[in-house]
């Protein structure tokens, strides 16, 4: 065959495979991704997720050793105690106000974004999150957890995640079901990525952020997850998140009830510490609002109280790996355990009502390890021939604080189990778990994040019967007046006299309430159009549109979540 025969059929067959790949495209966005194609493009997220949380934990590494000159950032506070008192304050001072200056100008509200917004987009806008914002708040995070701030990585890494695989959902133009798969894949993936658990990340995305644990959903969640886990061990090996001790001995059955107090104990932490954080943002928005301060000054603020906390304490800075790993290793005195939880516990509450970014799950961990070491100095103190050692009740307390902050029982229990690989911890840890999780969520809406969304007015904690009503505006379920089924519009006003109408901008979530308490069939729909100013009445809305849009919702979430 001739060169130019070859060249002509080379030529042919890559043409052919252009236009079959444009036929795919376009197949795939006007009927979505068949299994393979998914499957496929959850592998990406994941990998592109687990890049995400990496570079995002290796630049705040690098901005801690730019600004406080250390070598080892697991080290930070030991070394930060020999630093002069000035630079300590100073610092935090600083990233409080480049942080203020990012939110002020990438985000509408000054608001980090964090888990709290990827579980709203999972649940109300079809698996999608803010994009623009959701990239300033990592830029402020990754600045606040570098310069003194005392917050979390893996809530902004959550978030940047859910930020591509909505990237990704537009581009492909994903229906919500999908959509939020490609969530929960992204989540997957930044959580194992960060903690070197697989099977925990895959299900923290299921039982936080999807809310449920739908089959169809499993396969992809799993293969992102696992690809996260591989970019973690190509760049971290095997090395586990903290230093553990070598072997944590139980008395088994007699040590149990211990285990049990304790989760009381660390169910009542977790819950100050949220109520803490709720405090703080209240005061603060009370400052602002009666002082008159900008809005970007208000991390700046924050900043400063830290400083000062950091000049005497500088164990409240970033993470704190160095005083988790401490606590896990009994290296800590009891009086240490106890004046280091409570001062983190303030950091954690000045950091986030202060509006640095970050999130509440790594402070979670190092105030649970704190408390569960006070816990144990004290129980193995009393019953020294029926206990164990003290450090186990250190790794349980770590476990049972974060899963009553995130609500994550399952999830967090794993991500210790995975830590050390013992079962008999495992067990301590599950004992700790369940009870502080069944405290916390009768103090607070189930957990951190759902007490945010509805201290913000978006109900998920109730479940689907609650939010689904908010999806479904009025002016779209109205009939408009004059129609064949409409009520006349003298009927209408003879309602409005009495008081019972609804705006046409409103949701379901308002009228409802209106049918059950006055029992009618039909509510006027009016525009508002000013204080003083009559209303326009231009259509109505009817019990049984309303019950039937949000009969059909249920039942597409059901369908979803046993699928």
């Amino acid at each position: 065959m001739s060169d130019k025969k070859t060249s002509q059929m080379l030529r042919e067959k890559v043409q052919e495979a252009q236009v079959a790949l444009r036929k795919a495209w376009a197949t795939m966005l006007a009927r979505g991704p068949s299994q393979f194609q998914f499957w496929l493009i959850a592998l990406l997220i994941g990998i592109a997720a687990g890049f995400a949380a990496l570079f995002f934990r290796k630049a705040i590494n690098g901005l801690q050793r730019f600004v406080y000159g250390t070598d080892d950032v697991h080290r930070l506070h030991s070394f930060a105690l020999e630093l002069p008192w000035y630079w300590v304050m100073l610092v935090p001072v600083l990233g409080g106000l480049i942080v203020g200056i990012i939110l002020h100008k990438l985000t509408p509200d000054a608001r980090a974004r964090s888990v709290a917004d990827v579980i709203e987009g999972a649940a109300l806008h079809d698996g999608r999150v803010e994009t623009k914002a959701g990239l300033g708040s990592a830029l402020a995070s990754l600045v606040t957890l570098g310069m003194g701030g005392s917050s979390g990585r893996e809530g902004p890494v959550v978030h940047m995640a859910a930020v591509i695989s909505t990237w990704v959902s537009d581009k492909i133009k994903a229906n919500g079901i999908t959509g939020r798969d490609l969530l929960g894949c992204a989540v997957a993936a930044a959580v194992s990525a960060s903690f070197n658990a697989p099977i925990a990340g895959a299900l923290f995305a299921l039982e936080v952020i999807l809310r449920h644990f739908a089959v169809h959903a499993f396969a992809p969640i799993a293969i992102a997850s696992v690809a996260g886990t591989i970019i973690n061990r190509i760049e971290f090996d095997e090395t586990a998140e903290y230093a553990l001790p070598l072997a944590n001995t139980l008395e088994f059955y007699v040590e149990l009830p211990a285990f049990l107090l304790l989760g009381l104990l660390c169910g009542l932490i977790a819950t100050a510490l949220m109520h803490a954080i709720f405090f703080a943002d209240d005061m603060a928005n009370h400052v602002q609002n009666r002082l008159r301060v900008p809005r970007w000054l208000r991390p700046t603020i924050a900043g400063l109280l830290l400083g000062i906390i950091a000049i005497w304490f500088p164990h409240i800075i970033g993470v704190g790996y160095e005083t988790t790993s401490a606590a896990l290793t009994g290296e800590l005195l009891l009086w240490e355990a106890i004046v280091f939880c409570a001062l983190k516990v303030l950091a954690v509450a000045i950091t986030i009502g202060g509006r640095m970014g970050g999130g509440v799950f790594s402070p979670s961990l190092m105030i649970g390890a704190l408390t569960g070491l006070a816990f144990g100095l004290i129980a193995t103190g009393i019953f020294p021939q029926v206990s164990g050692s003290h450090t186990l009740y250190a790794l349980a307390g770590l476990g049972a604080v974060a899963a009553a902050v995130l609500g994550a029982p399952i999830s967090t229990t794993l991500i210790v189990f995975e830590l050390t690989g013992d079962w008999q911890t495992g067990l301590a840890v599950l004992v700790a778990v369940s009870m502080s999780t069944a405290l916390a969520s009768r103090l607070v809406e189930r957990s951190f994040f759902l007490t945010q969304l509805e201290r913000r007015g978006v109900h998920l904690a109730a479940g689907p019967q609650a939010y689904l009503l908010a999806l479904h505006r009025v002016a779209k379920l109205a009939r408009p007046i004059g129609g064949e089924t409409s009520p006349t519009e003298e009927a209408c006003w003879g309602l409005i006299e009495d008081g019972i109408y609804i705006d046409g901008n409103t949701t379901l979530e308002a009228a409802m309430p209106i049918f059950e308490r006055t029992n009618i069939s039909y509510i006027p729909v009016v525009t508002l159009v000013g204080e003083g100013e009559p209303a326009e009445l231009w259509g109505t809305l009817h019990q049984v549109d309303a019950l039937r849009a949000f009969n059909k919702s249920l039942a597409e979430v059901s369908a979803e979540e046993h699928s």
